[in-house]
């Protein structure tokens, strides 16, 4: 593979695919590091934007990877350590632990592990509303999890968006229909559980959750 990650990194097996790209296992060939590399096919009129301390301007979703990671940064986003713009498709370089870090792909979860998975992504989102990011696509395939320490990671900004002043009238990822019908009560599922999906997905923002203060939710109270 040309170009500068090509020279720097070994490209190994592919780890799995989205709508517009791959990612692979990578090493960097100067200390053996493991890292994900993903290669990214750029569609029309792609957005470029530009971040303090980048003035030449990049692909949307590396500027809003590195400006998730402003100093102060949270180890529960994934770090971006080298990034390849190329005429037709670009190439991101990522921490990736890959004997520790697994994705989760819709598991069924103890209530006790998602509250610990759920406290990470809060803070995770937290963080990037701070730093102007919208994810956009916060779901469990978009998690990185250590399966030793249950230690969180946020990826794939690839659907984000700078974030607004103005309100979003656009749902993104949401089953409307299921929403509509406001059943959240599961077989299994704790009372305080049910209320928090209930207080997540609502359509009317005046009765949502704010996202500052979804930890304080009673749900966070049981199950110490």
């Amino acid at each position: 593979m040309p170009g500068h990650i090509g020279s720097h990194y070994e490209i190994g097996p592919k780890l799995g695919q989205g709508g517009f790209g791959f990612v692979y296992e990578g090493t960097r060939c100067k200390d053996g590091l493991e890292v994900a590399v993903k290669f990214s096919v750029k569609s029309p009129n792609m957005p470029y934007i530009r971040v303090p301390g980048h003035p030449e301007g990049n692909p949307m979703e590396i500027d809003l990877i590195l400006m998730a990671n402003k100093s102060p940064r949270a180890p529960e986003i994934i770090k971006i350590l080298d990034w390849e713009d190329n005429e037709d498709h670009f190439i991101v370089v990522m921490e990736w632990d890959l004997k520790s870090f697994v994705k989760l792909h819709g598991e069924s979860l103890d209530e006790g592990t998602a509250q610990n998975i759920m406290r990470q992504v809060i803070e995770a989102a937290n963080v990037c509303v701070k730093c102007g990011v919208f994810h956009w696509d916060i779901k469990m395939e978009n998690l990185l999890v250590n399966q030793d320490t249950m230690e969180v990671k946020l990826i794939d900004f690839g659907c984000g968006a700078q974030m607004k002043k103005f309100g979003y009238d656009v749902f993104c990822g949401y089953d409307l229909d299921l929403i509509s019908k406001r059943n959240w009560t599961r077989l299994g599922l704790s009372q305080e559980c049910c209320q928090m999906i209930s207080s997540c997905l609502q359509s009317d923002p005046q009765k949502r959750i704010n996202l500052e203060k979804m930890h304080l939710h009673d749900w966070f109270q049981v199950m110490e």
